[in-house]
């Protein structure tokens, strides 16, 4: 399975959901990790870190609603609770002690995928690099400036754009056609023409640059680890 999008943890004792769950997950690029109850899903945890859990709250043993009392404090994990339809008292009891969202049964697979989604992407733009220091150079996305040797440098949207997704992939080069889609140009020279102007905001030797690098042929990479 290429480009897999997140590790789930599907925990539900019925036998059918779990298959149900994991086919269509997979289908969407997920990889799929199943426990039967909480007590199999508590030894999974130890040894994987997931990046979702998919919980059912009605199960034989422990509940779900008492996993995540044991757990939400130990673990950051996104959890979205399945409960029985009706059970109101179940979903609000849930949210109080840290579940994300929650989907009534019976559901559908679509449905769930869209609100896994959902809270996979708010995650990661909550777990976003914002503020980055390396030597003596600090980079501010949320003031919009560069500070270098004890000078301030404002960076503009277009800079911090590129900036934002270079800082949160450290070594990832970007083509000069990634880097017109994620500022809305196309024109090669007018992109040399920024990447110029972060390196006399970043580096101590613009024409020699240590951090912003360009891979001749392949693009832009911003080393900064």
């Amino acid at each position: 399975m290429n480009n897999i999008i997140a590790h789930i943890l599907v925990v539900d004792d019925d036998d059918g959901i779990r298959s149900l769950v994991k086919q269509y997950l997979n289908k969407n690029n997920f990889l799929v990790t199943t426990a039967s109850n909480a007590e199999n899903a508590t030894e999974k945890i130890s040894i994987i870190k997931f990046d979702l859990i998919v919980l059912d709250v009605m199960m034989p043993g422990k509940s779900g609603l008492e996993f995540i009392k044991e757990y939400k404090k130990k673990i950051n994990t996104p959890i979205i609770l399945l409960t029985a339809k009706g059970e109101t008292n179940d979903r609000v009891e849930g949210l109080e002690i840290g579940a994300d969202d929650y989907l009534p049964k019976p559901f559908e697979p679509k449905e769930l995928t869209l609100r896994i989604q959902n809270i996979l992407n708010k995650t990661k733009t909550n777990n976003q690099k914002r503020v980055i220091e390396f030597n003596d150079i600090k980079i501010d996305l949320n003031k919009l400036l560069i500070f270098k040797n004890d000078k301030e440098f404002k960076i503009n949207n277009t800079e911090k754009i590129i900036l934002e997704k270079m800082i949160n992939d450290p070594g990832k080069t970007f083509s000069r056609e990634e880097i017109g889609k994620l500022i809305d140009l196309h024109k090669e020279r007018s992109i040399d023409v920024i990447i110029t102007r972060l390196r006399k905001k970043i580096e101590t030797d613009p024409k020699n640059p240590k951090y912003l690098q360009t891979l001749r042929g392949v693009g832009y990479v911003l080393w900064i680890q």
